[in-house]
């Protein structure tokens, strides 16, 4: 096989493996354990029974950071009826995320995500990318970046879910 052809196939073989492990609306939830920044490993599975806002966001992304506030505002309103939010910061330092969580004041969990596993296991492609997950820990809201009023449409969604 030629150059070219051996690099096609290379290529497509990428494309394919990434397609493959890529998450989706209904699929379940990739689980993962991650340390907080209290110091707790804290699993996925189990917050199983609740509905979980999982979201991926860095220290650098100014919509991350403008975006946190509103996630905190929605943990704290929704989290006596099963719902919960957790950050996940992707940069692997505890430094830089204790700096922002100091600054804004949020009371949900913020997890660190060393080594970025969590980050390639949920093939991220924005930042902030946000996910939100049933009580059967099944995908059923992914959402690319943030703009004022994104808030709106995470609302909607998971008092949805609540009610199911």
């Amino acid at each position: 096989m030629s150059k070219l052809g051996w690099s096609l196939l290379a290529l497509l073989t990428m494309f394919f493996v990434n397609e493959a492990r890529a998450v989706g609306i209904r699929d379940e939830a990739p689980d993962f354990t991650l340390k907080s920044l209290d110091g707790d490993n804290l699993r996925l599975e189990e917050y199983r029974g609740k509905v979980v806002l999982l979201n991926f966001w860095a220290s650098w992304c100014g919509p991350c950071r403008q975006e946190m506030p509103l996630l905190d505002r929605l943990h704290n309103r929704y989290e006596d009826t099963g719902f919960t939010v957790l950050g996940v910061n992707v940069e692997g330092d505890s430094k830089p995320a204790q700096e922002i969580v100091d600054k804004t004041k949020v009371t949900f969990p913020i997890l660190i995500d060393e080594g970025q596993k969590v980050s390639e296991l949920y093939d991220l492609e924005a930042m902030p990318s946000t996910i939100v997950i049933d009580r059967d820990g099944v995908i059923r809201y992914i959402h690319l970046g943030y703009k004022p009023g994104d808030e709106s449409k995470y609302v909607e969604v998971v008092k949805k879910l609540i009610r199911e």
